[in-house]
């Protein structure tokens, strides 16, 4: 795995940022995709609803609120949410390692 040098890449988003401003570039934009439903994420992990809200660090009540369309995820558990679907080893993986 190669280092990252985190100042050259702020020091590279400023510089894109004042082109920007100038008229002299166009920012990127990058469109991250919906997840699927809470339930078919479990599902396809084969995790009960118990295990699956202990993974995502929220509680059952929150899971069935999801599954039933009482409640939608937000911020990081809708990112959560899709890097299980995208990688579910990753997922599980870092799940169980904590």
């Amino acid at each position: 795995m190669t280092e990252r040098d985190i100042g050259a890449e702020i020091l590279a988003g400023l510089k894109e940022i004042r082109e920007f401003k100038k008229g002299k570039a166009q920012l990127r934009t990058v469109k991250l995709s919906v997840p699927q439903s809470a339930r078919q994420i479990r599902e396809r992990l084969n995790l009960s609803q118990s295990a699956f809200a202990s993974m995502m660090g929220v509680s059952v009540r929150t899971v069935q609120d999801w599954e039933q369309g009482r409640r939608t995820p937000k911020g990081p558990a809708r990112s959560l949410l899709r890097i299980a679907e995208q990688n579910p080893k990753a997922f599980l993986a870092v799940s169980f390692a904590a």
